[in-house]
């Protein structure tokens, strides 16, 4: 789901560099982390501390407000996302973890997680004399992780074009029903890897705005301007259909938006933190989107899209998780459970190669979903500090 300041969501895709674990497993990952304190209340966004040295820092985020909020932690062109805490109740407290390099940053939140935010602050992370030993097996590991995950998402965003094709021709040809055929099925390699997808700029809205969050004046393209097109009897009464020149123009603006985000997953790289921020933005993507059935408003496919997170949460996970092991084998066993509680409850939803629609879920099914990934955030939350030592 798009919002403000999202230009780049997870980590800042080219901001950081690999910063290696160090040669002993800490038995308490949080003693090395600087921590710091955030208190994000209606009217600014106080930080307990306006530099730390570079590495591993704890921003311990605190709500003293009375809406949601988020904290967010940019790069020195104050648009850039270097990591962002989001969902934070009143009252309620949330820790982010970032691995950074010396360099300017800024600090700001966003109480109601709409706007341009409040309190923007500048943030500098200092240098440091400190060198750590590095472990050469467990950097490996960590080279390979990362790798591993490049090609992960380049093949996704690759099959996302080729199914995008199909979908854009079959849509601009009036072909109704095979587009809506291929809607969902093709939607589900973007979900998979939306955090970095979300990383290039005004791209994430192109391809992926739902209605409900367009501006006044903004121009509303991408899936969903197609999505309410395709499933006209969900729409609202006096609701006309689409023109064949807008048609043309749509599918033309997916497809070359989806090929330029394409061009510009090649090559990139990670490091560990931005994989496992990753994972705890997907499960987010569950939580304010998918669970609740605000997605996908007219097909009702949020399931698909709800699979697809977990995936990419998933394939996130799996590729830190022999790292894990070793500085946290508990919570590798308890990810572990409760991603197998969560995929469980999605099996039972299975219809053929898709799922039920989200319009036919009862009460009681909606509830035991969101109470399981619920229980699944708790643990996915710890991650980033169980491993950025």
């Amino acid at each position: 789901m798009p919002r403000v300041l999202r230009s780049a969501r997870l980590l800042g895709v080219g901001v950081l560099g690999v910063t290696l674990l160090g040669g002993c497993v800490a038995n308490d990952p949080a003693a090395s982390h600087t921590a710091l304190t955030v208190d994000s209340s209606a009217t600014d966004c106080a930080v307990s501390a306006n530099e730390a040295p570079a590495g591993s820092i704890r921003f311990t985020v605190t709500n003293s407000g009375d809406q949601v909020t988020e904290f967010y932690l940019l790069a020195d062109d104050g648009l850039r996302i270097v990591g962002e805490a989001e969902n934070i109740g009143p009252g309620l407290s949330r820790d982010l973890v970032v691995q950074l390099d010396a360099g300017s940053y800024f600090t700001a939140c966003k109480p109601g997680m709409t706007g341009d935010g409040v309190g923007k602050a500048e943030f500098t992370a200092t240098k440091t004399d400190a060198a750590a030993a590095v472990d050469v097996d467990l950097a490996a590991q960590i080279d390979t992780a990362n790798s591993d995950y490049a090609s992960y998402v380049s093949d996704q965003i690759g099959q996302l074009v080729t199914g995008t094709d199909s979908f854009a021709a079959a849509y601009r040809n009036g072909d109704d029903d095979t587009a809506r055929g291929l809607y969902a099925s093709t939607r589900v390699h973007w979900e998979r890897v939306e955090t970095i997808a979300e990383s290039f700029g005004d791209l994430d809205p192109k391809l992926d705005l739902r209605e409900a969050d367009l501006e006044q004046g903004q121009e509303w393209t991408g899936w969903h301007a197609i999505e309410k097109d395709l499933w006209p009897a969900e729409a609202e009464a006096g609701f006309e259909a689409y023109s064949t020149e807008k048609r043309a123009a749509l599918t033309q603006q997916l497809v070359a938006d989806t090929a330029t985000l394409h061009t510009k997953v090649q090559g990139v790289s990670f490091t560990l933190s931005q994989q496992t921020n990753g994972a705890i933005g997907l499960l987010d993507e569950v939580a304010t989107g998918k669970v609740t059935g605000e997605e996908e408003t007219w097909s009702h496919t949020d399931l698909w899209d709800f699979q697809a997170n977990v995936d990419g949460a998933r394939v996130l996970y799996d590729g830190v998780r022999s790292i894990l092991l070793q500085t946290d084998a508990d919570l590798a066993a308890s990810l572990d459970t409760e991603f197998a509680s969560l995929q469980a409850l999605l099996d039972v939803q299975r219809v053929g190669d898709g799922f039920t629609l989200y319009s036919a879920l009862t009460p009681a099914e909606i509830r035991a979903l969101a109470d399981q990934v619920n229980a699944l955030g708790e643990p996915l939350n710890q991650l980033t500090a169980a491993l950025v030592l």
